[in-house]
C-alpha cells in the first residue's frame, strides 16, 4: 500500500512538472501581469471593503441555502445524489467564506485596536491600512517548515489541529442569520452546539499529549480542566432561555425575541447573558482566561511544538470559536437578527446579526487589552464558587418570572423585574462576601540578633 501511494505521489509530482513546463510558460505572460494588477487593486480602497464583502457573501450564501431548494428551476432530470452534493457544496462554500473571513477581518481588527490601546500603529505595511497582513501571515505559515518532535506521536500530532478547527466552523450552520435563514435548521440546535464544543477539549488534550513536551502537556491539562469547569455554568446559563422560550431550536429562540423583547432586558436574561459571555471567554481561551497558552509559564501552551500550517489551524480555530460564541450569545440573549425597525427588511438580517456579533468580539479585544491573566486557582475558584451558584439561583429566578409574568401585562412585568432583581442582588452580595479573599495579616519580619 505504501509503495502504491509512493508511486501515485511521484506520478502527481511528474505531472505537475510537465504542466509547469508547458502551460506555465504559455500562461506566465498573462498570469503575472494579472497577479500584479490584483495586488495593486488590493492596495487601493478596494482592499478595504473586500474582507467584509466576502464575509457578507458567505453569510448570505448560508442564509439563502434553505430558499435555494424551493426557488431553483426544475431539476428533476438530475439524479438525486446530485441534489445532495449541490446542497453540501453551497453550505461548504458559505461556511468557508464566512468563518475564515471573519477570522481574517477580526485578526486585523484586534491587532489594530491593541496597537491603539498600547500607543502604537499596529499592522500598516501589507495592503491598505494593513488589511492584507492576515493573508501575508497565512502565506508565511503555509511555506514554513513543519517540525515534529522526535518522540511525538506523529498521527495524533497531525490529527489534533485538523479536529480542533472543525467544531467552530460547523457551529455556524445552526446560527440563524435571518428569518428562515439557518443553514441547518434543527430542533435541538442548542444541544448540537454543546455537543460540538466538547470536541475542542479532546483535540486540545491530544495536541498536548502527542507533542511529547511537558509544557504542551501541562497546557493541555489546564485547558481540559478549564473547559470542564466552565462548561457547567455555560450550560446552566442557557437553561433559563430554554425554560422561558420552551424550545431548543435556535431559530425559534430568535423568533421569541422579536419586536424588541430581547431576553437580556429581563433580570434572569441579563444575568444569564453575563454568565454565558464570561464562561464563553473561558471556553475559547480568551483573556483573562488564557491560562492554557500562558507564555510566561508554559512557553506557548499546548501548541508549543507546532509550527507552520498546523499552528495556523490552532490560531484559526481560536478566532472562529470566538466569533461562534459571540454569534450564539447574540442568538440566545440579544435578539439574534431581530432589531426594531429593521425586521421589515429580511435582507438586512445577516448584517444586523453580524454587527451584534462584531460588537461582542470588540468587547473581547477590549478585555485583552485591559485585564491581566488570572492564576489557575483563581480561574477554578471563580467558576465553581461564584458562577455556578449564581447560575443555579438564576434558574430559580427564571421560574419565578414565568409564574409572575403569565398574563404579559406591564404590571406583572414590573413585579417580575423587582422580585428578580432583589433576589439576584441579595444573593450576589452574599456570594461576594462568601467568596471574597480573607484578609492577610501583616507580615512580621524577624531578624537575627547579634
Amino acid at each position: 500500500m505504501r509503495a502504491l501511494l509512493r508511486h501515485v505521489l511521484f506520478f502527481l509530482i511528474a505531472l505537475l512538472r510537465v504542466l509547469d513546463r508547458t502551460l506555465g510558460r504559455v500562461l506566465a505572460p498573462v498570469l503575472v501581469p494579472l497577479f500584479r494588477v490584483c495586488v495593486w487593486a488590493l492596495h487601493t480602497p478596494l482592499g478595504v471593503i473586500l474582507p467584509p464583502v466576502l464575509m457578507l457573501m458567505g453569510a448570505y450564501l448560508l442564509a439563502a441555502r434553505p430558499a435555494l431548494r424551493q426557488e431553483l428551476p426544475d431539476t428533476t432530470w438530475l439524479p438525486l445524489w446530485s441534489h445532495m452534493w449541490i446542497d453540501i457544496l453551497v453550505a461548504i462554500v458559505g461556511i468557508v467564506l464566512l468563518g475564515p473571513m471573519c477570522m481574517v477581518y477580526i485578526t486585523w481588527l484586534e491587532r489594530k485596536l491593541l496597537g491603539r490601546f498600547q500607543n502604537r500603529y499596529g499592522p500598516n505595511r501589507v495592503g491598505k491600512y494593513g488589511l492584507l497582513q492576515p493573508f501575508a501571515d497565512g502565506i508565511k505559515m503555509l511555506i514554513k517548515e513543519d517540525i515534529v518532535p522526535r518522540g511525538a506521536d506523529r498521527a495524533l500530532h497531525f490529527i489534533a489541529p485538523v479536529v480542533i478547527v472543525v467544531p467552530p466552523l460547523v457551529i455556524f450552520s445552526v446560527l440563524p442569520l435571518g428569518p428562515g435563514m439557518s443553514a441547518l435548521p434543527m430542533e435541538v440546535g442548542v444541544l448540537f452546539f454543546f455537543a460540538l464544543s466538547g470536541i475542542s477539549g479532546v483535540a486540545i488534550f491530544l495536541a498536548g499529549w502527542a507533542s511529547h513536551n511537558k509544557f504542551s502537556l501541562l497546557g493541555g491539562m489546564r485547558a481540559v480542566a478549564q473547559l470542564v469547569s466552565y462548561e457547567v455554568p455555560l450550560l446552566l446559563s442557557v437553561v433559563v432561555v430554554i425554560m422561558v422560550a420552551g424550545t431548543l431550536s435556535t431559530d425559534k429562540l430568535v423568533e421569541a425575541q422579536t419586536a424588541g423583547r430581547w431576553f437580556v432586558f429581563t433580570p434572569w436574561g441579563l444575568v444569564g447573558f453575563l454568565l454565558f459571555f464570561t464562561a464563553g471567554l473561558a471556553e475559547v481561551n480568551r483573556t483573562p482566561f488564557d491560562l492554557p497558552e500562558a507564555e510566561s509559564e508554559l512557553v506557548a501552551g499546548f501548541h508549543t511544538e507546532y509550527s507552520g500550517f498546523k499552528f495556523a489551524l490552532f490560531y484559526l480555530a481560536e478566532f472562529i470559536a470566538a466569533v461562534a460564541i459571540a454569534g450564539l450569545t447574540v442568538t440566545l440573549f440579544l435578539g439574534g437578527w431581530s432589531l426594531p425597525g429593521a425586521d421589515r427588511y429580511p435582507m438586512l438580517a445577516p448584517v444586523v446579526f453580524l454587527s451584534k456579533a462584531a460588537l461582542l468580539v470588540l468587547v473581547m479585544v477590549w478585555f485583552r487589552g485591559t485585564f491581566p491573566r488570572l492564576r489557575i486557582d483563581q480561574v477554578m475558584t471563580f467558576s465553581w464558587k461564584f458562577l455556578l451558584p449564581l447560575a443555579l439561583v438564576n434558574i430559580i429566578v427564571a421560574g419565578i418570572w414565568i409564574f409572575l409574568v403569565r398574563d404579559g401585562s406591564w404590571r406583572s412585568f414590573g413585579i417580575g423585574w423587582a422580585v428578580g432583581a432583589i433576589i439576584l442582588i441579595a444573593f450576589y452580595v452574599w456570594l461576594n462576601r462568601f467568596t471574597a479573599p480573607s484578609t492577610i495579616e501583616k507580615r512580621v519580619y524577624r531578624f537575627a540578633e547579634e
